[in-house]
């Protein structure tokens, strides 16, 4: 590989936010996407007249429901780093897509609200993170707001998370009483409400201002040096290491609807966060840094622009460069592909990208060549990329057209929304009547309003509840087994599983089938 491409490669920081809803994670990517000259003020994308939606924010039940609901891709230049976000739905009901989009990140931004802390969805996606050992940075938020004190914070991360953690910063005061943060690692005090170069305060040798009384709530600035005192004695030792393996999440507060610390944490994070890392395949761990061209899909979504019926497959490069009009092998079908049609994202302002390294994110047009999880490459025909996780669903739901004049629409849509991975599909075991599952409610509210709006589609939903998936082997398919308590049905593989009613019928299954074998995804 040549210096120059080594250097681009590098240079590449590609990062997940992840968070609970309502922690601010979609004001927390716009203020990144304002220091990075992305955007021109929170809320509107460069270049157009007015836009009140959030940037990342793009599909019309997103601006709706004040959600993000599918996983956009944004890039900009920092400091001499090309940082590549990618904005994850926060909503509980969307992990699925959430999960996959963390295979595609070297690192995580796990932003908390500081009057809630640690929540449950939180908890999950950050299970993600450990099991992958990427490093993750943690910002937590609405420092303005009166929360939980900042000790008792830091005490929840490290016992609810099980990670040590290193606050970068401290609060001085919260709420209306915020005065600034203490920044231990660039020795100073940034001062709350203050601009220009006047808003960070030295530190002296002793790690103490020469003028405590200058700043805002100073009363709270001793607080703040005893517990930074407390936090130097008893807490844990900054180590580079340690975070680059995902053992030790450095903390950072702040404000990201006042834009308070944003730029000091984007500062730190690109000293820290690391570049493109090796990844998995079949083959071994593929080295970033190699000549040749290599990634995988992990997102495929469809009507990004409603106006021209388009699919986008979202491809992490994982090893090389892409150059427009390469041709590749899609390992699955072993068939090579002219990789013309390729753009980069800014929410839904898109443009042509010609060249990208390992690292970023690439969105190919797709005329229905690509699933999930295709490994793309030009360095061997049988590469693989590990496998993406799929979940098993938990709900279920009977689906039909309407009008049965518009059945062409109504499977058209199913069938590009399943291979987007919104929504799973099965079907009766005689009819072929389609049954959609989903990992929560909102899947099935988006996969609705989708099919409405971008098929044309009117749906009629018959839930039939709750039930637990299990997958059986071909050949302990038995239809005298299929009960409304244990129903047999096929996937969109044709592979056999019943849908249990509850965890006592599928007991009672297993009890008097001892010898027939059942399985789940994850």
């Amino acid at each position: 590989m040549g210096q120059d491409l080594q250097k681009e490669v590098a240079s590449r920081k590609t990062f997940a936010i992840i968070s609970h809803p309502d922690a601010g994670k979609t004001t927390i990517t716009e203020q990144l996407l304002l220091f990075g000259g992305a955007i021109r003020s929170a809320g509107t994308v460069k270049g157009k007249k007015s836009g009140k939606f959030a940037t990342s924010d793009w599909m019309e039940i997103e601006k709706q429901r004040g959600i993000s609901v599918t996983s956009s891709v944004m890039q900009f230049d920092y400091e001499g780093s090309r940082i590549n976000i990618l904005d994850t739905p926060g909503h509980s009901d969307f992990s699925e897509d959430t999960y996959r989009t963390l295979m595609a990140v070297d690192s995580a931004v796990m932003v908390i609200d500081s009057a809630k802390g640690i929540e449950a969805q939180t908890l999950k996606l950050f299970k993600v993170c450990r099991m992958r050992g990427i490093p993750i940075f943690t910002f937590i938020n609405k420092m303005d707001r009166q929360g939980k004190a900042p000790l008792e914070l830091l005490a929840e991360l490290e016992e609810v998370l099980g990670i040590e953690s290193y606050p970068m910063n401290w609060p001085i005061g919260m709420g209306k009483e915020l005065g600034g943060l203490y920044d231990r690692y660039h020795r100073q005090v940034e001062q709350y409400r203050v601009d220009g170069d006047e808003r960070f305060l030295p530190l002296g040798e002793d790690g103490d201002l020469a003028e405590p009384h200058a700043i805002q709530n100073s009363s709270y600035y001793e607080q703040a040096l005893e517990e930074i005192m407390l936090l130097d004695e008893a807490g844990n030792d900054f180590s580079e290491q340690k975070i680059a393996d995902g053992e030790l999440t450095p903390v950072f507060f702040g404000s990201a609807l006042t834009n308070f610390g944003v730029e000091t944490f984007l500062k730190t994070y690109v000293n820290f966060a690391p570049a493109p890392q090796p990844r998995t395949s079949n083959e071994g761990e593929i080295d970033p840094y190699m000549n040749k061209f290599s990634g995988f899909i992990f997102k495929i979504q469809a009507n990004m622009n409603p106006a021209h019926r388009d699919r986008i497959a979202f491809v992490r490069i994982c090893s090389g460069e892409f150059d427009r009009g390469m041709a590749v092998n899609l390992t699955r079908t072993g068939k090579s592909i002219k990789l013309s049609n390729s753009t980069q994202f800014m929410a839904d302002d898109r443009e042509t990208v010609n060249t990208a390294v390992a690292g970023d994110i690439i969105g190919l047009y797709d005329t229905g060549n690509y699933q999930i999880g295709d490994t793309i490459t030009d360095l061997n025909k049988s590469l693989q990329y590990e496998k993406l996780p799929q979940f098993t669903p938990e709900l279920f739901m009977k689906v039909s057209a309407k009008n049965v004049m518009k059945q062409k629409h109504f499977h058209k849509g199913v069938e590009q929304l399943v291979q987007e991975g919104a929504i799973q599909l099965f079907k009766t075991w005689r009819m072929d009547d389609y049954i959609i599952g989903a990992v929560g409610q909102l899947q099935f509210e988006v996969f609705e309003h989708r099919m409405n709006n971008e098929y044309n589609s009117e749906i009629r939903m018959e839930p039939i509840g709750s039930k637990i998936a299990r997958w059986i082997k071909e050949e302990d398919v038995d239809e005298k087994l299929s009960t409304q308590r244990s129903m047999l049905v096929k996937d969109r593989f044709d592979k056999p599983l019943f849908l249990f009613e509850n965890e006592f019928a599928l007991n009672w299954f297993h009890d008097k089938n001892p010898d027939i074998e059942l399985t789940s995804l994850l």
